[in-house]
């Protein structure tokens, strides 16, 4: 193995450090879990670096990290059933269903911080944002590992073709193969799609905070009227979801004492507005809930998804327990690391 000069090494850390947001990125796709994605990406650098003298040119650092990212997403995604979110696995309930039992976590597609994979050039932004939404990430699960990588190095992050084919030691002939099918695949699989992508319209913050305000309140009639009339609603850990503002309305007329008392701190995830929800717990004292991560079309909320799990707001740097509300709605900045606001 060829010993690399110290100061080629202390480069090529850096160069490796700087790679650590977009490979996440890469992987989150790959694999539809955060938690899974951060360990595909500490899994690379560790064979990275374990492999660093076999790497002939340092100019080659990216492509060469990248294929092993590759090999490593390929083979976790092998071996593990695919992420999925409640419209892949059940019928929408009419509103007068409960959610039953929690599911496994390790069954749910996660949502990320969008700053953690955001891209840095900004003429790159918007298309980096669309391709982590939920519903895009959902739907490249139901490709087969290595077309799901073919897809992303080619149409998200715009590797040619012969890039490509080196990372999968392999053809271009087999390259352009492979991307036709995925491409034909992800198209099927987003055929009837309940929860399209929303697009990259600019949110009105105005209409994001009546969202919060309402549901602070639990004014069911002004959280229904931001809501589009096909509008979709999850709750992962559940199988359970509605589509559509009457099955909403009724499941919350229902769930009152489910939703009362709580507070909302803004966010970011997959691209898109979010709230990290606070519950009372037994205490009294505020505490994790989950996350709604809203998608919009045509200023509506196009879709809702309600991730009950606590733990996942961990990774957006937000508080286990909210300090107690003062009176009067102002806007705080929060001082987690996912860029939150809350109404206070």
């Amino acid at each position: 193995m060829t010993q690399v000069p110290v100061a080629v090494e202390s480069v090529l850390a850096r160069e490796m450090e700087a790679l650590r947001r977009p490979l996440l990125g890469f992987c989150y796709r790959m694999l539809g879990s955060s938690y899974d994605a951060e360990d595909a990406v500490q899994e690379t650098m560790i064979r990275a670096w374990r492999a660093m003298g076999r790497l002939d040119d340092p100019a080659g650092l990216r492509p060469w990290m990248y294929k092993i990212a590759t090999n490593v997403c390929i083979d976790a995604a092998t071996d593990r059933r695919r992420r999925a979110m409640p419209m892949d696995l059940a019928a929408p309930d009419d509103g007068r269903g409960s959610p039953g039992a929690p599911l496994a976590e390790s069954l749910w597609l996660s949502p990320i911080p969008t700053g953690n994979v955001d891209a840095d050039d900004p003429a790159e932004r918007a298309l980096s944002r669309e391709s982590i939404q939920l519903a895009f990430v959902a739907a490249l699960q139901h490709l087969l590992p290595r077309q799901r990588a073919v897809l992303i190095l080619r149409d998200v992050l715009r590797f040619r073709a012969a890039e490509v084919a080196a990372l999968l030691e392999t053809s271009v002939d087999a390259v352009h193969s492979s991307l036709r099918r995925a491409r034909a695949s992800l198209a099927e699989a987003r055929r009837g799609d309940a929860a399209p992508l929303a697009g990259h319209e600019p949110v009105d913050a105005r209409l994001l905070r009546r969202y919060v305000e309402a549901f602070e309140r639990f004014d069911v009639d002004a959280i229904v009227s931001l809501l589009r009339h096909d509008v979709v609603v999850s709750m992962p850990p559940f199988s359970f979801w509605l589509h559509g503002q009457d099955a909403f309305r009724l499941w919350l007329e229902n769930n009152v004492v489910a939703c009362d008392h709580a507070r909302l701190i803004l966010t970011d995830a997959n691209g898109s507005p979010a709230a990290a929800l606070y519950r009372a717990g037994p205490t009294g004292a505020l505490e994790r809930s989950g996350l709604h991560v809203l998608h919009w079309r045509d200023g509506k909320i196009a879709s809702l998804h309600v991730f009950l799990q606590p733990a996942l707001l961990e990774q957006f740097g937000l508080p286990q327990i909210l300090p107690q509300a003062s009176t009067g709605p102002q806007l705080e900045e929060s001082t987690g690391t996912g860029g939150g606001q809350r109404l206070a």
